[in-house]
């Protein structure tokens, strides 16, 4: 009769204790949608180097495709893109993108793109951290936000990319839509 109450009082701690655990899993992971605590709609400018333009130039090809398929692959581009509140490329920057993408794929054209959103301006100080692979044949694409400094210390979150205007080998714009989830 002894044995039987001790392994009573085992299988109550144990259910206890996965139910304690559970409970801290579910707040974990809200069922709800969640809501960013931030969120900025941003047009990222990118001017491509062309061999006479120069002056204008945000961003260009550092490595010469390698050769295996189609779609540039292993192409490597760097950039220092003007990110604006509007579409208009003349407008004032609000933050700008520096970082680097290469064509990672030989079927369809795909990038993958590792950069900072660096802020300096009245409204926001500080960088977002954004990388991912961008499969351009899809309207809408989605990098994560890895960190960040300044007024987004430590923030993650996911970027929403849009094409937004396109001059083949001339000029791009796309519409960043960036939602953080964690803010400090």
């Amino acid at each position: 009769m002894v044995e039987l109450s001790k392994n009573h009082g085992i299988y109550f701690f144990l259910i206890f204790l996965l139910l304690s655990l559970a409970s801290q899993l579910s707040l974990a992971r809200p069922s709800k949608e969640l809501k960013p605590c931030k969120h900025i709609v941003l047009h990222m400018h990118q001017v491509i180097f062309n061999g006479s333009n120069s002056a204008n130039t945000t961003g260009a090809a550092v490595t010469s495709p390698v050769g295996l398929g189609h779609f540039a692959f292993g192409q490597v581009f760097i950039f220092d893109n003007p990110m604006t509140k509007d579409q208009n490329l003349l407008s004032p920057p609000a933050a700008r993108a520096q970082g680097f993408y290469f064509y990672h794929m030989k079927t369809v054209p795909s990038a993958w793109m590792a950069s900072t959103l660096v802020f300096n301006s009245t409204e926001h100080k500080g960088t977002i951290n954004v990388m991912g692979s961008n499969f351009i044949p899809a309207k809408t694409r989605y990098l994560s936000v890895v960190g960040g400094t300044g007024d987004f210390f430590m923030t993650r979150g996911i970027l929403e990319i849009e094409e937004d205007g396109v001059v083949p080998f001339v000029y791009f714009r796309l519409k960043m839509d960036i939602k953080l989830y964690e803010c400090y």
